[in-house]
């Protein structure tokens, strides 16, 4: 059993940046990645960004690439989702999730996540 919680959400204006945290209880952090979804209204829930337990490997939605990076502290028991550069379509409700597969590739479907935390919200004005 993994409980997560995000934080950091809020209203920026475009160009600004913001810090999401996803602080994980349960099961050892360190044995399983971690990855960031969104959900605008109206639209399905998307792929952001993936770590792996290390926090060697990453992989990113060509939306967000250059501009947010997925990082972990495994002493913390935390991921992290910082995003520059934001833009208005950004705007969406941010979920982390857990992945406890442990497979050889990261994963960008959500069925593939198995908990996941209640979302924050993230509003970029233009």
């Amino acid at each position: 059993q993994v409980q997560l919680v995000e934080s950091g959400g809020g209203l920026v204006q475009a160009g600004g940046s913001l810090r999401l945290s996803c602080a994980a209880s349960g099961r050892a952090f360190s044995s399983y990645a971690m990855g960031w979804f969104r959900q605008a209204p109206g639209k399905e829930r998307e792929f952001v960004a993936a770590i792996n337990w290390s926090g060697i490997n990453t992989y990113y939605a060509d939306s967000v690439k250059g501009r947010f990076t997925i990082s972990r502290d495994n002493a913390k028991n935390t991921a992290y989702l910082q995003m520059n550069s934001l833009k208005p379509e950004d705007t969406a409700v941010y979920y982390c999730a857990a992945d406890l597969t442990r497979s050889t590739w990261l994963h960008s479907q959500s069925y593939e996540y198995d908990y996941w935390g209640q979302g924050t919200q993230v509003t970029v004005s233009s």
